[in-house]
């Protein structure tokens, strides 16, 4: 285990760790099976900063946390890792539970602190390596992986590294869209703010400066076997970033060089009842609802249809952020499954296990205008798994920060939260009971206006 002084937080933990983060995931997905497994569970096409923030999440559980909160997040991770596998496009087997993909995973965030001091003029000393190597095996330790699979010493690492290049990695599709793809079409920030509709400028200029310096900075063996050159512009990106990034920031006060780990990042929750004036003419804005709820929550992978896929990944992004146990994580992917089966039965018009939007949205206005009880045979059954799961003390209710945790991300600002807690704490006492969460999300679906509890749980339409 770590320490707060160590060798391996401080370097983990300075801000220009982030110059070699996209260097880090394609030498991750350049192995078959974790590419293989990213393409047919992951959704991080259509959210891919909310995958960058599930990482930095379980990195700060993994590295900078007390050994409790560790072993917590390797229980979660092997949960997570134990549903993922099948067979790729070429009919190989895969499974992320594999020792020797997990390890190869492990093995690039180390190479990747290496890397970054390599990179910026300043490489790490033998014996520097030795200590990091050390504090980093002490750490993934907890993993229990075969000790065969690690490279012994420090010394072996590049060995180790460059072998499995030239042995494992692939240049397959979905390394292609990391260098060049994902970043072009990326949908905006939730919280770039005023910069909003500047998003197609910056967007282009942060795809082209991170896929050529990505390019710059991979190792020579990975350039060499899959073809990749390294032109005299991407160098001369790759020596200014890194070595301007190391004078400037090694000048800094410690509470601008390092990341501070995210905590209880939004605004005091005040627990006030609000008190709304009535309306004189009350417009239907439930279709709006259901559409953004479509668009921004139900289609996970974001092409325009929802399918038992998206059920799934909604249910791991419930349990991602939540420290459940392996039966309450069963019990919330039962539910998504039981509330896909009753969509798949009322909406899919055509039998080919996909729901358009329009189907969506059309069945379930009908469904509910039809049928008082129709939500409670599928969306109520996974709300209230989701309520549970998230009851951390299992008190009954939610408090601010267990409903921040369940609804929190990159996509909903901090404010709108906090205002979506507000209207469901309908008493003002600082808590959500189940009854009161199922209200909210029935009130999303069926109500008319804006002023039902839950109207704007997710922020607005």
């Amino acid at each position: 285990m770590t320490y707060p002084d160590s060798l391996l937080r401080r370097t983990l933990g300075e801000r220009r760790i982030a110059l070699v983060a996209w260097r880090l995931l394609v030498l991750q997905v350049a192995h078959p099976a974790v590419a293989a497994g990213m393409s047919d569970w992951s959704t991080y096409r259509a959210h891919p900063w909310r995958r960058v923030q599930h990482t930095m999440d379980s990195g700060r559980r993994l590295f900078f946390a007390d050994l409790d909160s560790l072993r917590r997040e390797v229980a979660r991770l092997d949960r997570a890792h134990r549903r993922i596998h099948g067979t790729d496009a070429s009919g190989r087997a895969y499974s992320a539970e594999a020792p020797e993909v997990r390890v190869w995973v492990l093995v690039t965030l180390y190479e990747a602190m290496t890397a970054l001091r390599q990179l910026s003029g300043r490489p790490f000393t033998p014996a520097e390596l030795d200590v990091l190597y050390g504090e980093f095996r002490a750490t993934v330790a907890e993993f229990g992986l075969p000790d065969g699979l690690w490279p012994p010493t420090a010394a072996d690492v590049p060995g180790y590294v460059e072998r499995t290049i030239r042995e494992r990695l692939e240049d397959g599709p979905e390394v292609r869209h990391l260098l060049y793809g994902i970043l072009r079409e990326a949908p905006r920030p939730g919280r770039l703010g005023r910069l909003g509709p500047a998003w197609p400028v910056l967007r282009a200029l942060t795809a082209w400066t991170v896929a050529t310096l990505t390019v710059a900075d991979l190792p020579p063996a990975f350039r060499e076997r899959f073809g990749i050159g390294r032109g005299r512009r991407a160098a001369a990106l790759s020596w200014a970033a890194h070595r301007g990034a190391r004078h400037v920031m090694t000048r800094l006060p410690d509470r601008w060089r390092y990341r501070v780990p995210p905590g209880a990042d939004g605004p005091a929750v005040r627990h006030a009842p609000r008190h709304r004036r009535a309306r004189a003419r009350v417009r239907d804005t439930r279709p709006a609802r259901l559409d953004a709820f479509f668009r921004q929550v139900i289609d996970q992978t974001g092409d325009g249809r929802i399918g038992v896929a998206d059920l799934r990944a909604m249910a791991h992004n419930v349990c991602w952020p939540l420290e459940l146990s392996a039966e309450r994580e069963s019990e919330v992917h039962a539910a998504f499954d039981t509330w896909w089966r009753q969509m798949s039965a009322t909406m899919d018009a055509d039998g080919d296990g996909r729901i358009t939007r329009a189907e969506f949205v059309a069945a379930t206005l009908a469904g509910v205008d039809r049928d008082p009880e129709y939500l409670t045979k599928g969306l109520h059954v996974a709300v209230r798994a989701m309520f549970r799961a998230a009851d951390a003390d299992g008190g009954g209710h939610l408090c601010a920060d267990e409903y921040r945790a369940l609804f929190g991300g990159t996509r909903v600002h901090p404010a709108e939260l906090n205002d979506g807690f507000r209207e469901l704490d309908v008493d003002g006492d600082g808590r959500i009971t189940e009854e009161e969460f199922v209200l909210a999300f029935t009130g999303y679906f069926t109500g008319v206006g804006d002023s039902v509890p839950g109207a704007r749980m997710f922020g607005r339409a």
